[in-house]
């Protein structure tokens, strides 16, 4: 199967528990009050198919760089870690792509979900 010159996109999803409030909102807001979320995480990585290998990147690799950082939120406060004072699932995708870039280069966007309805996707500008 020639596949030369056309990319292909993967995912991989990860998951953690967290806690946070969001102090940016009005007073009485329900986010603003301390709550938690089991918080999914999708990482999409596009490039061209390996030609001997036949894959982007080897799932393993994107475990390997992904679940160190998740440990890092998994079971915390994300108000206490730097860079999350303000938590959001928007902040939280954009500081997840920043963290994960420098190890995984073909990293496209990260997706982050609160709930099973609800989510925020980072992706840089072209």
């Amino acid at each position: 199967m020639d596949t030369h010159g056309s990319r292909t996109r993967i995912t991989k999803a990860f998951t953690f528990d967290a806690a946070h409030w969001l102090p940016g909102v009005p007073e009485g807001h329900k986010c603003r009050r301390l709550h938690g979320h089991t918080y999914q995480v999708i990482v999409a990585l596009e490039g061209e198919l390996h030609p001997t290998l036949g894959w982007v990147v080897d799932y393993g690799e994107v475990s390997r760089v992904v679940d160190p950082v998740v440990r890092e939120l998994d079971h915390h406060c994300l108000n206490e870690i730097p860079g999350l004072e303000n938590p959001t699932a928007e902040i939280l995708a954009a500081w997840l792509y920043r963290r994960l870039l420098p190890d995984l280069p073909l990293l496209a966007d990260v997706t982050v979900s609160e709930t099973p309805r609800t989510s925020a996707v980072y992706r840089p500008l072209a």
